[in-house]
């Protein structure tokens, strides 16, 4: 049987999915897709994208941006066809075998995993800042046992996390964006237009500069993928995905050009609280709103539990998937009341040892971790384009019903958007922060498509 071929052998994700549970709502599904372009990427590691690009940070995030387009529009045409909670794992493996889901479907759960971790930390500091003298640790491990309960539950209780997390960010971010437009137009009570005074410099440190914020741009982007995740469990995949992909060009236009836009008009960019405080704070303190600042940390601290309740519910999917489809030790695909619960527990395992090793190795096992994890994004993204180049064909002359969502000029933007993914890897090698990831997380992938096509061939044999 061709691997681009449509019929659904025993062991796929269509067969996968039946155990689990389908309560995520509409409205759920709508807030995932909305609140999941504002991630802890864009209020925290914007500020260093911010001091290296200076102006020309508008650039960077709207060229990846537009490559992040073409990605979802990629990713949702394959989902809104064939629903997985496997996502794009599931259809590298059925676009190009086995090995590839393999590959790309256990390296993206390392990255989740770790950044459940990561997030956790990040939280932590936050809420030491306003309670000195508390363990990091301990609020680390409070906040992963609150959300592993609740995704231990019930697949409901992750999108009611998720819903009112991401209607605060929206709500925030919107109100930060009219704040700023008011100010640059000087219409708003007590500040003065600053003008176009900190959009002189524009390029403050030439090509290198908006090559360092292009790179922090695109990692930025992280966690768009959830929402094709989350659709298999909700009422109706299809048209879930459909919308949230249909509505990804004004929400990234908005949220992240726009408020970067924002941000750099209203702050010099080479203002030291742009990377000590974060870019959205020190943009609300150069406005001199009472105590708008804290409250913006208030905001980060909720955009860094929302990313671990996601990245929870995302590893735990993945996982699960994978060895429905025979590609993981068969324990983590247990099905308790709809959820995967051995996965959840096994996710909230890995992503708190990564944070007891920031304690006990912070200065070889966790950066070699970080390392290996830093380009993983670019990987899953290549599994996706060239997923959505052969299985399109198969789609349009096996099932043309299920193409509910097209790419748009196929495969003419599909093969630019793998340009625009080279480029960066060509990028990544020529600065020396990124060309340690780069190698790391190449390496890894290598040995996880080694691992996965062995066991491809031997299982063929047999």
């Amino acid at each position: 049987m061709s691997r681009t071929t449509l019929d659904t052998p025993p062991g796929t994700p269509a067969a996968a999915d039946v155990p689990l549970s389908h309560g995520l709502k509409q409205r759920h599904l709508s807030m995932i897709a909305l609140g999941g372009v504002i991630g802890a990427g864009l209020f925290v590691g914007s500020g260093a994208g911010i001091a290296a690009a200076g102006p020309s940070i508008v650039i960077a995030y709207a060229v990846s941006g537009l490559l992040v387009m073409l990605v979802m529009r990629m990713l949702g045409e394959m989902s809104a066809a064939h629903p997985s909670s496997g996502s794009f794992s599931a259809h590298a493996e059925r676009a190009m075998g086995p090995w590839a889901g393999f590959t790309a479907g256990w390296s993206f759960w390392v990255l989740l995993c770790t950044a459940v971790g990561l997030e956790g930390i990040g939280a932590a500091k936050i809420v030491t800042g306003w309670l000195p003298g508390t363990p990091e640790w301990g609020w680390v491990a409070l906040f992963m046992v609150v959300f592993c309960a609740a995704n231990l539950a019930a697949v409901k209780n992750f999108g009611e996390f998720e819903f009112w997390f991401a209607a605060l960010k929206v709500g925030a971010i919107g109100l930060f964006l009219v704040l700023g437009v008011l100010a640059i137009a000087g219409v708003l009570p007590g500040t003065d237009s600053p003008g176009t005074a900190n959009l002189a410099d524009f390029l403050p440190h030439g090509g290198e500069g908006l090559v360092i914020g292009l790179l922090a741009s695109v990692f930025a982007y992280g966690g768009l993928e959830t929402v094709t995740i989350a659709a298999a469990e909700s009422e109706n995949p299809v048209q879930g995905v459909a919308r949230a992909v249909r509505t990804a060009m004004w929400r990234i236009a908005l949220f992240y050009i726009g408020s970067m836009a924002v941000i750099v008009t209203l702050v010099p960019w080479d203002s030291k609280a742009v990377v000590e405080q974060g870019p959205y704070v020190a943009a609300l303190d150069r406005l001199g709103i009472p105590g708008a600042g804290r409250l913006m940390n208030v905001v980060v601290l909720v955009a860094l539990l929302s990313a671990m309740n996601a990245n929870i519910y995302g590893s735990s999917r993945i996982a699960y998937s994978l060895v429905e489809r025979g590609q993981g030790p068969k324990a983590l695909g247990k099905v308790s009341s709809g959820v995967p619960r051995v996965a959840v527990l096994v996710s909230c395992v890995f992503g708190f040892a990564c944070v007891l090793l920031s304690y006990w190795r912070p200065d070889d096992v966790f950066p070699w971790l970080l390392n290996m994890i830093g380009a993983v994004i670019l990987v899953v993204w290549i599994f996706i384009a060239v997923s959505q180049l052969r299985l399109r064909r198969a789609v349009e002359r096996e099932t043309p019903e299920k193409l509910v969502v097209r790419m748009w000029l196929f495969p003419v933007l599909t093969w630019v958007a793998l340009a625009g993914m080279a480029a960066i890897f060509v990028l990544m090698a020529r600065e020396p922060d990124t060309r340690v990831q780069l190698y790391s997380t190449g390496a890894m992938t290598l040995l996880l498509a080694a691992a996965g096509y062995t066991r491809q061939r031997l299982l063929t044999r047999d």
